[in-house]
């Protein structure tokens, strides 16, 4: 009979086989390290040796939104090790550093400056909050280096420096709000949002859409200060009001508290509607499932999906981190970032940071754990919408999906 541990060892190899046939397409083709030099694949003094490449992690470890990012972490370090299993890029294995950017904006800048001025990394993976980006975003320009950010965002940005591998607004809010306004006949709105630079440029972006596209009013807006825990005044206005639907963009810790005192104050989702573009598997597991059943998040991706690479890609998560590991869609964007660099550094022939850029544009991944992808040229990906419905088991189910829709950060009309 096999012991427990050569049994779980040969089902890792068959995971790790299973899913080398799906992203082979994706992550290009294997290269020896001797035919590639490293004085001719890393010519700007990167950390990059014989055998090894560096690349930086920076994510909140601690903080308010560590509730958050604590999947995006998980998932590169997956995506790492999946890629270093299967003989590294242009032959040499991914060694990385992690970094906290504990929640604070000034602390992920200086975390991005030591990752690029001392360690010399090759890309680095993270941030979350578009603040937090905000905060970075100079220090990759001014020095030239390589961020992939994973997590649904504002847009309005574009920067050769950065790769967007979440969702921007068109993609995700006006492609909810379009829903929304068909399937639930939702003219009324009240915007609700954590206070910073997402969410109020993401109520800008649905206000303009509500009263100019739908024809609908938009009965309230509030914001909240990031880890904000008392959202009874809220509460007691959204009963006054009666939207037809609640829009959110609640982030972090802040969700516990939200969702508990809505269903303590009897507001759930029979009894008022809430469409939020901020809760993930990985929120609820912190929020509780029973709190959020009935209501709707607008994602790219949801872990329940019936796709051929999520379902192994799921599986090679659990057999990670545990069968109660749950994945979230910044998660699987986060996911993606380490995949997407291995492909283009293997186009480019090089870990050079403009190379590498230049490669990048119209590479594909037909069977990513979301389905079809495509990176557009302005560093955002082609990829589908979906709405999930939470169930009582705090997954979600997909009851709605668009067509491919090609990325727009500079929408016409809503800047």
């Amino acid at each position: 009979m096999r012991s427990t541990f050569t049994a779980k060892r040969l089902r890792v190899r068959r995971l790790i086989g299973g899913f080398a046939a799906l992203v082979l397409a994706a992550a290009g083709v294997n290269a020896h390290a001797q035919d590639y030099p490293t004085d001719e694949v890393m010519t700007t003094g990167l950390s990059v040796t014989d055998d090894t490449v560096k690349v930086g992690i920076l994510h909140s470890l601690t903080g308010t939104m560590a509730i958050s990012e604590t999947g995006s972490i998980q998932a590169e370090k997956l995506a790492i090790k999946q890629i270093n299993e299967m003989g590294g890029i242009l032959g040499r294995k991914i060694e990385y550093i992690v970094e906290d950017g504990a929640s604070d904006w000034p602390t992920f800048a200086e975390k991005a400056r030591k990752l690029i001025d001392s360690d010399k990394v090759a890309a680095v993976f993270g941030c979350w909050t578009s603040a937090s980006r905000k905060a970075v975003l100079p220090v990759f320009e001014q020095k030239n280096s390589l961020l992939y950010y994973p997590t649904f965002y504002e847009g309005l940005e574009e920067s050769k420096n950065v790769f967007y591998t979440g969702q921007e607004a068109t993609q995700q809010i006006l492609a909810a709000l379009n829903w929304a306004n068909e399937e639930l006949g939702a003219k009324s709105f009240y915007l609700v949002g954590s206070d910073y630079i997402w969410p109020r440029t993401s109520m800008k972006i649905a206000r303009k859409h509500i009263e100019n596209v739908l024809g609908g009013r938009v009965v309230g807006e509030d914001y909240y200060p990031l880890g904000n825990t008392q959202f009874g005044s809220l509460i007691n206005k959204i009963k006054l009001k009666k939207p037809d639907l609640v829009f959110a963009a609640v982030v972090g810790g802040s969700n516990v508290a939200w969702f508990k005192q809505l269903k303590a104050a009897g507001l759930t989702a029979d009894r008022q509607p809430m469409l939020t573009i901020s809760v993930t598997e990985d929120e609820v597991l912190g929020i509780g499932k029973q709190n959020v059943a009935g209501f709707y998040s607008s994602m790219k991706y949801f872990q329940s999906m019936d796709l051929p690479g999520n379902k192994t890609f799921v599986e090679a998560f659990k057999e990670e981190y545990g069968e109660d590991a749950v994945i979230g869609d910044v998660t699987e964007s986060a996911y993606l970032g380490p995949w997407l660099w291995k492909r283009a550094v293997e186009a480019a022939g090089s870990f050079d940071i403009d190379k590498v850029v230049a490669a990048s544009p119209e590479i594909e991944w037909k069977d990513s754990p979301h389905g079809y992808l495509k990176v557009d040229p302005n560093h955002h990906l082609w990829m589908r919408t979906r709405i999930g419905e939470w169930q009582a088991d705090g997954q979600a189910e997909v009851i709605w999906e668009s067509d491919v829709i090609e990325p727009d950060p500079f929408p016409e009309g809503y800047q």
